[in-house]
């Protein structure tokens, strides 16, 4: 079981994984952009990222009227033996950041290496690259516009859907109000030629003819 088991050895002994994050860290904070193996990198990210935070807790700190932080000073120095590299860190990044609750770096793969094919990559303090940000901005604006646009098409649907009902609904009422009167036509006309079909079958009883012709057809049949 690998208990307390945290961090990369990288294949170094303590005191050289030491001074080679050491190192790492303070060119992070000098040059804000180093490039490094993949592993190196988010070694240094779990290192430089808290010293950062000690650095900009110390800023806030004096900004608002407190004494200078000596003690943040001198923890940050046992790591940080670059005084330029010291300075900058509690002046510029520290109010570069401001008062971000950490996230400090971002770690961006470049790929293979050539002669090794280590994984490289570029560990960045996020602050300090406006590009990436704005770039990142720009394309949750665009998402969030798309996402208003399709709520607003789906509300306009959900809107239209009664009106489809209520217009289904009225046209079915005219349907049914235009056949009701043909429905009673016929029947009229169904009356009118009963009517008169009774009217011919009275007519031809009552004619003489018809009673002339009934008699001598009787006569024949008792002859």
């Amino acid at each position: 079981m690998r208990h307390q088991k945290v961090g990369r050895k990288l294949s170094r002994t303590a005191s050289h994984r030491r001074q080679l994050l050491s190192a790492l860290s303070t060119a992070l904070i000098k040059h804000k952009k180093i490039t490094t193996t993949t592993a190196k990198a988010k070694e240094t990210r779990r290192i430089v990222e808290p010293i950062i935070t000690r650095a900009r807790g110390a800023y806030l700190s004096e900004k608002a009227g407190n004494p200078v932080d000596v003690h943040a000073r001198r923890v940050v120095a046992r790591f940080i033996r670059d005084k330029d590299a010291l300075h900058t860190l509690f002046t510029e990044v520290a109010e570069k950041v401001g008062k971000r609750p950490g996230g400090y770096t971002r770690v961006l793969a470049l790929g293979n290496r050539i002669g090794d094919g280590a994984a490289m990559s570029i560990i960045e303090l996020v602050d300090y690259n406006e590009a990436q940000d704005t770039k990142k901005r720009a394309t949750r604006v665009a998402k969030s516009k798309q996402a208003q646009q399709r709520r607003k098409v789906s509300e306009e649907v959900v809107e239209e859907k009664p009106k489809r009902t209520r217009q289904k609904a009225a046209k079915v009422v005219e349907k049914e109000n235009t056949a009701a009167p043909l429905v009673d036509e016929v029947q009229e006309v169904d009356v009118v030629e009963t009517e008169a079909n009774e009217q011919i079958s009275s007519d031809i009883e009552t004619t003489p003819e018809a009673t002339a012709t009934g008699t001598s057809e009787s006569d024949e049949q008792k002859a």
